[in-house]
């Protein structure tokens, strides 16, 4: 299982008006670091050929982050098979160490052109393995 990771530093833009992270931002992170996981493995004939639907999406914020916090955000795939995957995002402290969020999302996945579910394929699987 490939574990993608990336930092970022809370911007004055990422919070809301009491002065923490906006839960909406934790989720835009959610989907910004799936999206940047898969596109950093993929090649442009299976990005022309396939794509991800998102099913449901649990999130859990477990504590705050605030101005100038740095983050880690985490993000695996540990299980791929059928038509879909469930996908972790796990954002922590990079200060405290603590977990500020924790995310599962079920993606299905989809051929472009006919819009429809699809198995995942091996050599897809194997990007995240």
């Amino acid at each position: 299982m490939k574990i993608f990771e990336k930092t970022i530093t809370v911007s004055k833009a990422d919070l809301d008006e009491l002065n923490h992270v906006n839960n909406v931002r934790y989720v835009q992170w959610v989907q910004d670091i799936a999206k940047e996981h898969w596109l950093t493995y993929v090649s442009k004939e299976i990005l022309e050929t396939y794509s991800w639907f998102l099913v449901n999406h649990f999130i859990e914020y477990k504590n705050q982050a605030l101005l100038g916090d740095q983050l880690l955000l985490k993000t695996y795939v540990p299980k791929v098979e059928g038509v879909s995957t469930i996908r972790h995002v796990e954002i922590f402290n990079t200060k405290t160490g603590q977990l500020i969020v924790n995310s599962k999302a079920k993606w299905c996945f989809i051929n472009s052109k006919t819009q429809r579910p699809t198995r995942i394929t091996p050599d897809i699987a194997n990007l995240f393995n």
